[in-house]
């Protein structure tokens, strides 16, 4: 991890990594911690098969992805799930309709900062499969994959993966 040096209070290269959560400055006893962040995950089904997007950047750009990403200050992880999906896939959901399926802690490797998070995994069920129309920012395709032919191996991230392996088991 990509350490900071400078304290933001005093400016003096004084601040000391913990090692797990917590930076402190040695002169003026300043700390910033590195906080869990809240992220989503939607599993968007269609009977046996999942909606995946792959990403079109860093980290693990070419990699599967489930639509989601981090919760904003003051937003619940639903209204992030609502937010997220229209502003990936133009998918307009109904909040109530969502189903929370559980979470896993992961890290999120960015520009040489670890961020840990943890992924909160939601499922959301269509009536009809659909495809969108993407702005290629974040995501260069989407793709409908059956659940018997999901491999763990082509997933982002490591919580995806675990919890996969749980899901299809449980199907």
């Amino acid at each position: 991890m990509k350490l900071l040096k400078y304290c933001p209070n005093c400016g003096k290269e004084s601040l000391h990594w913990d090692g797990e959560k917590k930076w402190s400055c040695t002169h003026c006893d300043f700390r910033l911690y590195n906080n869990v962040a809240g992220a989503v995950a939607v599993v968007i089904r269609h009977d046996d098969e999942i909606y995946f997007t792959k990403r079109n950047r860093d980290p693990k750009k070419g990699k599967l992805d489930l639509a989601g990403g981090f919760v904003d200050p003051k937003e619940s992880a639903e209204e992030t799930c609502k937010r997220e999906l229209f502003e990936e896939l133009q998918l307009d959901i109904n909040i109530s309709n969502l189903k929370y399926l559980g979470s896993l802690p992961n890290v999120y490797q960015y520009k040489e900062i670890d961020y840990n998070t943890i992924d909160l995994f939601y499922e959301y069920t269509v009536s009809e499969k659909f495809e969108v129309k993407l702005e290629l920012s974040e995501i260069s395709e989407t793709q409908w994959i059956p659940l018997n032919t999901i491999n763990l191996d082509d997933l982002a991230f490591d919580s995806q993966k675990r919890f996969f392996e749980d899901y299809l088991k449980s199907i």
